[in-house]
């Protein structure tokens, strides 16, 4: 007898999770209360970066926290209102972002990483997304010697020990690459192997679009209403009530209140973050993916024009917009390449799930049978969605996932 899955959460990893679990044998439904892909997964840089074997760390040095107490930077903003509620998440990241710790989480976290390119590989090509995918890279550049430097040596060190491989980018390099921009740079790094994406959200709709051609469906529902029924779970959807035996929670930023209401406590934070898209004055072309390292904010050439994004916010989830860091990035990007109008009608806003550790959550649920959890992926959702999704669905279906993932397991939270 066949059995049957739930996924909550139709981001980029609950849409792989129901790819690999149907693959499997499994018979899955997708339940979002939007179409998938319309939540983190529409607004990101667009990168699958297979660099990135380093979590973005708390920062350590007092100066520079003293700098982001002023609350008046691009690559971070916070709610003052908010911050007592998020004192006891920050205070767990800062201090796993100790040097020493956040080595040990580096060595846990980069298999994930290592493998987002060919986990990533196997669904374009399955989906047929191939015109959505560049292969070139992407480029970081700075604007003082001393961040280059120590840029340069950190790249050298993943080289080492991870295989990640870059070009060393002089500013006459920087300048043959991207001839519309102007600044005074003192260099920069090509990342050579990441992929980029032209329109995140068309990529997640078309892994939805290969699920379904395995035979799963989409259907909407609230995942407020999922509770175990008998030896399974239910939940109520648009087409009335669905029991399965295996639930997936892969809700991203609202992760925390589904599992809170099961009994459970995951320390989930969020980042949030903000994107515009602009057209470029006269015959001015961008030509790759660029991060303005020292200012916090990337320029990114996609199908619908230019699109800017920004750092991390914290506030609580659904705390009205308030895209000040936006504005700023703005400022300083027409300063270095000719932006145009801003083509969208407002900002876009996508909250990104974190946890104190850097890592995400993959697992079984520690307290119920057939509940299992994919969350928690912070900047690297749109990276990790398919290794996640496929590492998920060997662990549910009994096989041996291809990768240790116990360090992701839940039970870290909840002992």
């Amino acid at each position: 007898m066949t059995k049957n899955a739930i996924v909550l959460g139709a981001g980029i990893v609950g849409v792989s999770t129901a790819i690999h679990l149907q693959r499997r044998g499994r018979q899955v439904t997708l339940i979002d209360r939007k179409d998938p892909g319309n939540e983190t997964s529409f607004g990101n840089a667009g990168l699958i970066q297979r660099e990135g074997v380093a979590p973005y760390g708390f920062p350590q040095q007092l100066g520079l926290l003293l700098r982001y107490a002023l609350n008046n930077r691009i690559d971070a903003h916070y709610h003052l209102r908010t911050l007592p509620s998020q004192l006891a998440f920050l205070a767990r990241y800062w201090w796993n972002s100790n040097a020493r710790r956040h080595a040990i989480i580096t060595r846990a976290y980069a298999p994930l990483i290592e493998n987002s390119i060919t986990e990533h590989k196997d669904l374009i090509e399955a989906s047929e997304a191939q015109a959505l995918i560049r292969r070139d890279g992407w480029i970081k550049i700075f604007r003082t010697p001393a961040r280059r430097d120590e840029a340069l040596g950190e790249a050298a060190l993943w080289r080492n020990e991870f295989g990640v491989a870059y070009d060393s980018l002089t500013s006459a390099d920087i300048a043959r690459m991207e001839p519309d921009m102007t600044g005074d740079f003192a260099g920069g790094i090509r990342w050579r192997d990441p992929w980029s994406v032209l329109d995140p959200h068309a990529l997640t709709s078309a892994y939805r679009g290969y699920f379904e051609s395995l035979g799963g469906r989409f259907v909407t529902g609230d995942a407020a209403s999922l509770g175990q029924f008998g030896s399974g779970w239910k939940i109520m959807t648009g087409e009335g009530p669905l029991e399965a035996d295996d639930a997936v929670i892969a809700l991203g930023p609202w992760a925390a209140l589904a599992t809170r209401r099961l009994g459970y406590s995951l320390s989930l934070g969020v980042k949030r973050g903000y994107h515009m898209h602009y057209a470029a004055k006269g015959n001015a072309v961008l030509n790759n993916w660029m991060l303005d390292a020292e200012r916090g904010y990337l320029l990114a050439p996609m199908r619908r024009g230019i699109r800017l994004t920004t750092g991390a916010e914290f506030a609580t989830v659904d705390a009205p917009k308030t895209p000040v860091q936006l504005d700023r990035a703005e400022a300083v990007a027409r300063t270095i390449f000719p932006l145009g109008d801003r083509l969208d009608p407002e900002p876009w806003m996508g909250a990104r799930p974190c946890t104190p550790d850097m890592m995400p959550i993959i697992g079984k649920a520690p307290r119920h049978q057939g509940l299992w959890f994919a969350f928690g992926h912070a900047h690297h959702g749109l990276t990790l969605g398919p290794v996640t999704g496929r590492v998920l669905a060997e662990l549910i279906t009994g096989e041996t996932p291809f990768i240790d993932i116990a360090a992701y397991a839940p039970q870290r939270f909840n002992p």
